[in-house]
C-alpha cells in the first residue's frame, strides 16, 4: 500500500510553488537585481532557477524516461539552465514563468502511477546511494525549491520584508492568545 502517491506529490509541490510565487510577488521589482553576496544569484535569477528546475525531472523522467543517469550530460543540461537564469525578465514575466512551469510539472506528476513512482533510476558510478526511486527524485524537486525559498525568505528579511509565512503564523498565534484571554 502506498499512502503517499503522485497526487500527494503534486499537491505538496503546488503548495510550495504557491508560497514561492507569494514571495516573488512581495519582493519589489526594484529589488530583483539584489544579490546578497557577489557569488550568489540575484533575486530574479534565483526565482528563474526555481521556476526552471522542474525541467530536470521532466527531461529525465517524462521525455527520456531514463532508468539510468549514466550517460546523461548533466553539465550541458545545467549550462542551458544557467543561460535561462541569466536572461533579462521583468517581475511579471518571472511570476508568470513560476506559474506556468509549476503548473506543467504538477499536472504531469498528477498523471503518474504508483508503479512508475516505484521504478528505480541508477545514478552515476560513485554516487551514494547507487539508485533512487522516481518517487524520491520527484520529491527532491520540491525539497530543492524549499531550500531556495528559505534563501529568498532570508533575502526578504534583509530587504525589510517580514515573510508571509511568518506573518500568517504571527496572526494565528495572536488569535489563539486573544481567544485564550477572552475565555
Amino acid at each position: 500500500m502506498n499512502c503517499y502517491g503522485a497526487k500527494d506529490i503534486a499537491d505538496a509541490f503546488r503548495t510550495v510553488r504557491k508560497n514561492t510565487i507569494t514571495i516573488a510577488e512581495e519582493i519589489g521589482e526594484a529589488h530583483y537585481g539584489f544579490r546578497p553576496t557577489p557569488d550568489t544569484r540575484t533575486v530574479a535569477q534565483q526565482l528563474v532557477h526555481i521556476a526552471l528546475i522542474t525541467r530536470f525531472q521532466l527531461q529525465i523522467q517524462e521525455v527520456e524516461k531514463r532508468t539510468t543517469m549514466v550517460g546523461f550530460d548533466f553539465l550541458a543540461f545545467r549550462a542551458g539552465l544557467i543561460a535561462e537564469d541569466s536572461k533579462p525578465r521583468t517581475k511579471a514575466e518571472i511570476v508568470a514563468l513560476l506559474k506556468s512551469e509549476g503548473d506543467r510539472f504538477a499536472s504531469w506528476v498528477d498523471t503518474l502511477s504508483d508503479d512508475f513512482l516505484a521504478q528505480r533510476v541508477s545514478l552515476p558510478p560513485g554516487a551514494q546511494p547507487d539508485s533512487k526511486s522516481r518517487f524520491e527524485l520527484l520529491l527532491g524537486t520540491k525539497e530543492h525549491e524549499m531550500h531556495h525559498r528559505g534563501q529568498l525568505m532570508l533575502i526578504e528579511r534583509m530587504l525589510g520584508i517580514v515573510p508571509h509565512i511568518t506573518r500568517e503564523f504571527q496572526a494565528r498565534m495572536a488569535a489563539m492568545q486573544a481567544a485564550k484571554s477572552g475565555s
